[in-house]
């Protein structure tokens, strides 16, 4: 509506809410909250992927729908917990054939128990090439070594199952649309390969093979180069909200345990729904209590600077 789209673009103008030097307190519309739920995390999951166990293994499902958060320790949580729920294993059919005997139709079948989980750990190491063979750093250990994350980079552990969203952290082929930040489905692994369907970008629907590659970060926080061989991606039922960036979704749910912390990230959360039906938002306190209100971060130099 109307008024919606307003109320979205005075958030991004920042000039709705208490104002305080560029951060401001704002009220959120009651029909957009949630504010009942035992558990906060399973509160957002079950709004923002209604029916999950009937759909957990259909890339439809997944396409226009997306959690979204501020911060990665947050995405970390809701990935584990919603992929807690879905089966590690499924039942297939095979028909073989059928025969009638008396008028009694008999059906032969077989039927195959398929693991549709697994698990892929990393392999870490130093940078020897930018690294002093002399130097101390050798020394680090590997357990160390996979303990190590940030941002950018894949964890050493990384949990799949069949139908599970993914998102892409590098670039591997523009051709095919394989970008940093798309989104896949999975639809099969193995032990070098993992097969996924895009459903985000100009190639949805295109089957892709994703392989292991030895990335580093683009930065390093620590004073050596980690060197990780690692399927470069990460799960994604739920995303930071500058990642989203680009997409339109039919379903949002805007989770906020942490009020944003950069300009402009909630409008840009905002912005990924397209429509007002499609939009809920959980807020609540340190101590699990739902709230009514969040905070708008807008810098009023960036407009300024645009002007000039």
């Amino acid at each position: 509506t109307a008024t919606f789209a307003k109320w979205i673009l005075d958030i991004g103008d920042g000039i709705i809410g208490d104002e305080n030097d560029d951060y401001a307190t704002i009220q959120v519309p009651a029909h957009l909250l949630i504010t009942q739920y035992d558990d906060s995390i399973s509160g957002i999951v079950k709004s923002t992927f209604p029916d999950l166990d009937q759909h957990h293994n259909n890339p439809e499902f997944f396409k226009s729908k997306a959690i979204l958060v501020s911060t990665n320790e947050t995405i970390e949580q809701i990935n584990h917990y919603v992929l807690s729920f879905i089966p590690d294993n499924y039942l297939i059919t095979y028909l073989i054939d059928t025969c009638s005997v008396k008028n009694i139709i008999t059906e032969i079948a077989i039927f195959q128990m398929i693991t549709s989980c697994r698990e892929y750990l990393s392999s870490d190491s130093v940078d020897k090439s930018e690294t002093n063979e002399d130097s101390y750093f050798q020394s680090i250990t590997t357990k160390f070594l996979n303990s190590l994350n940030t941002s950018g980079l894949p964890t050493h552990s990384i949990k799949l199952k069949i139908g599970s969203p993914i998102m892409l952290l590098r670039n591997l082929d523009q051709n095919q649309g394989l970008c940093n930040g798309i989104r896949l489905v999975v639809t099969k692994m193995t032990k070098h390969v993992i097969a996924a369907e895009i459903i985000s970008g100009k190639n949805i629907d295109l089957a892709v093979y994703i392989p292991r590659m030895s990335m580093s970060p683009s930065q390093s926080p620590w004073p050596f180069k980690l060197l990780k061989r690692q399927f470069p991606i990460m799960l994604s039922y739920a995303m930071a909200i500058n990642k989203s960036q680009g997409l339109l979704l039919s379903m949002v749910g805007l989770y906020l345990p942490k009020p944003v912390f950069t300009h402009g990230q909630l409008y840009v959360a905002l912005l990924r729904v397209n429509s007002t039906k499609g939009l809920k938002i959980l807020i609540h306190d340190d101590e699990q209590k739902s709230m009514n209100s969040t905070t708008n971060v807008v810098f009023k130099e960036v407009f300024r600077n645009i002007k000039r």
